[in-house]
């Protein structure tokens, strides 16, 4: 069975990426390391950026801008102010750290450290990056198609996939 030539929903591809800002600094990028895998309609990337590979083929090059509400959201929720002892004493906290913490409902929410004082620290509750518009340089590798497991798991196995 040949590969694929253009992308569609099951196929599984790899790319590689320079995430950057409105200001144009780069947020992230795959330069240097191996180029990023997904399954193409299983959700494993942005949305936005998703929607954006239908029809690319091998070699494209192309830049993608997703808005924040196909990206990471919208900036929806208020900074909190959590007093420091409501941490464990052996959490670190810095700006940027990354924490889970349980809402009223017992679920597991995402929380970022903006600033720690002495008897506070101060979380934001949204991504870093909800609220920014995402500009992606993109460069297809390639494209085959997914397997029947792959397709079960919603994402890729293998080389530059998921390991079990």
């Amino acid at each position: 069975m040949s590969a694929p030539t253009t992308i569609s929903d099951g196929n599984v591809v790899h790319f590689h990426y320079t995430l950057t800002d409105d200001e144009g600094d780069v947020i992230d990028t795959s330069s240097g390391r191996e180029p990023l895998g997904y399954l193409q309609g299983a959700g494993n990337i942005v949305q936005g950026l998703e929607k954006q590979m239908l029809g690319h083929g091998v070699g494209d090059k192309f830049d993608a801008i997703v808005p924040p509400e196909d990206g990471y959201g919208a900036r929806t929720r208020k900074l909190e102010r959590v007093p420091r002892d409501a941490f464990p004493p052996d959490v670190e906290l810095a700006q940027g750290t990354q924490l889970a913490a349980q809402d009223q409902e017992g679920k597991i929410v995402p929380l970022w450290v903006v600033e720690v004082g002495d008897d506070a620290v101060i979380v934001d509750p949204n991504h870093p990056l909800s609220g920014v518009e995402l500009h992606f340089a993109i460069e297809i590798t390639e494209i085959r198609d997914s397997t029947d497991e792959e397709r079960a798991h919603g994402h890729l196995h293998g080389p530059g996939g998921h390991h079990h």
